[in-house]
């Protein structure tokens, strides 16, 4: 009898544990072809409100990892990736026809390019007499075992919390399988892991200050997961330290594990449970399940809303003036503001990939609220240069700070002199991110352009030469009292 055969195709669920794709193949086939493609349409595409790359090369180097991790993963139980160039809506359908595959299988996507990819592999496997099957790889929670239809999901996150994490189980993760059947016959070969030249992507820089070394992949996403809680015990204390600036312990950076599915959201909320019977819970192992919870509720307003999220007007349809002054943004992207600590966050993110929460809501607000920048154009750069981009965390959360989500507070603001203060107190991050002003004390390193002459060349930094003038004065700030110190805009997957 003629073994049937599935071809699961992995997209952003790197990973084998708790991959419902594939063991939903596992489960209907006797053979299953694991498949990657590498679309050229993200790999070298462009934004196009800014012209920047799609994939920037700091999240590029992650996913090749991943990708390789999975490869490697894959041979440890039998089976192998079938990796491929090309669009996924004709490769899969000749991989289809090449080992005559039954089904295809995924997990499932819901936003606009991906969902029209998905559509039309569909269509083209009608085509040949085939079907695609789709399963759910992303959220903590099943969207069958909400309370609510998700064109009913409340916009405003505390609503659903309310409505949800009391009710609303968590499903145990699908565990690992032991062994993959697998049949390459009929294939040519299994296709080698592209190279970022490849598709014109410069390796990125490498810089000793970053806050941590990410590896892609779900082994280095499960033992970050080991470390962050059970070596470390770092979770413990996560609630206290997530407002923090400098390291690699002070939040859970797992979030480039979750956007790319080498980490289940489900395997870390009972990894969590775990931790919590051995060692206690506290109000800090309950915040990083409370920041999953902020990851699902963006994900299912992006299934809601739909392509609203990325429009001018947002969520709420409501759009102002923005500017698209080309010179003004590059100063912001170049971290060359004249504003210390919107410069020194700027900066991490060009030569690490990443920042923490606390800076992504303070760049973020300062772009769209104190230089009035389209916010549009600051969500296209972090969409390129994020390693932990998440389309619909980074997209709705510019919507919130540019005021067009579904927020319940009008008019969100940050005082970035007051936020720079309160968060790098001595200025120690701006240092480390902005050396030309190592020379300042902690009373002039957030205020540079309030330096006299005479104190500038004391200091050795001369403001327009050594660091820029600044776009927005400092006094600015200083005549707006404490502002608002709000927890969202500019959010990732998960505050991590």
């Amino acid at each position: 009898m003629k073994k049937r055969t599935a071809i699961v195709w992995f997209r952003r669920d790197l990973r084998l544990h708790d991959n419902e794709a594939l063991a939903d193949a596992m489960k209907h086939a006797d053979e299953v072809l694991p498949v990657y493609v590498f679309d050229p349409r993200v790999w070298r595409g462009t934004l196009p409100h800014t012209g920047c790359p799609k994939m920037g090369g700091h999240r590029a180097k992650f996913v090749l990892e991943a990708v390789a991790d999975l490869r490697k993963n894959l041979r440890k139980r039998g089976a192998d990736l079938i990796i491929r160039v090309g669009k996924p809506e004709e490769v899969i359908v000749d991989l289809t026809i090449e080992s005559r595959a039954s089904w295809v299988f995924c997990n499932r996507e819901r936003m606009d390019e991906e969902r029209r990819v998905q559509s039309n592999l569909e269509q083209n496997l009608w085509a040949i007499g085939r079907e695609i099957y789709y399963s759910r790889g992303k959220l903590l929670y099943y969207t069958a075992d909400l309370p609510f239809p998700i064109t009913q999901t409340p916009d405003v996150f505390t609503q659903f919390r309310k409505e949800t994490e009391r009710i609303t189980p968590v499903r145990e993760p699908i565990p690992t399988p032991v062994r993959i059947s697998f049949d390459p016959s009929g294939l040519p070969d299994v296709g080698e892991l592209p190279s970022l030249s490849d598709f014109g992507i410069s390796e990125p820089p490498s810089d000793e200050r970053a806050a941590i070394q990410f590896e892609g992949g779900e082994t280095a996403g499960l033992d970050r997961l080991a470390y962050y809680l059970f070596d470390s015990h770092a979770v413990a204390t996560y609630k206290e330290t997530r407002n923090e600036l400098i390291g690699a312990d002070y939040s859970t950076k797992f979030s480039p594990w979750l956007a790319y599915g080498c980490l289940s959201p489900k395997k870390i909320y009972w990894e969590i449970k775990a931790y919590e019977e051995k060692n206690g819970a506290n109000k800090s192992t309950y915040w990083v399940i409370f920041e999953l919870l902020w990851r699902d509720f963006f994900r299912l307003m992006g299934k809601k809303h739909g392509n609203a999220i990325f429009h001018k007007g947002g969520t709420k349809g409501e759009s102002r003036a923005w500017s698209k002054d080309q010179e003004t943004f590059q100063r912001w992207v170049d971290g060359t503001t004249g504003t210390p600590f919107i410069d020194a966050n700027m900066r991490e993110i060009a030569r690490t990939g990443f920042m923490s929460n606390r800076g992504r809501q303070n760049v973020a607000s300062y772009l769209v609220k104190d230089l009035n920048i389209d916010w549009r154009m600051g969500a296209e750069y972090f969409e390129s240069q994020l390693v932990d981009y998440d389309v619909t965390s980074n997209w709705c959360n510019w919507n919130y700070v540019a005021g067009v989500g579904s927020d319940p507070r009008e008019d969100r603001y940050f005082n970035i002199l007051s936020q720079a203060q309160r968060y790098d107190g001595n200025g120690d991050y701006v240092k480390l991110w902005c050396p030309e002003l190592s020379t300042l004390s902690e009373d002039q390193v957030h205020t540079p352009d309030e330096l006299s002459d005479q104190d500038q060349s004391r200091l050795g930094v001369k403001i327009g030469v050594d660091y820029p003038r600044p776009l927005v004065p400092s006094k600015r700030w200083k005549k707006k009292q404490g502002g608002h110190h709000q927890r969202r805009g500019g959010r990732r997957s998960k505050r991590s």
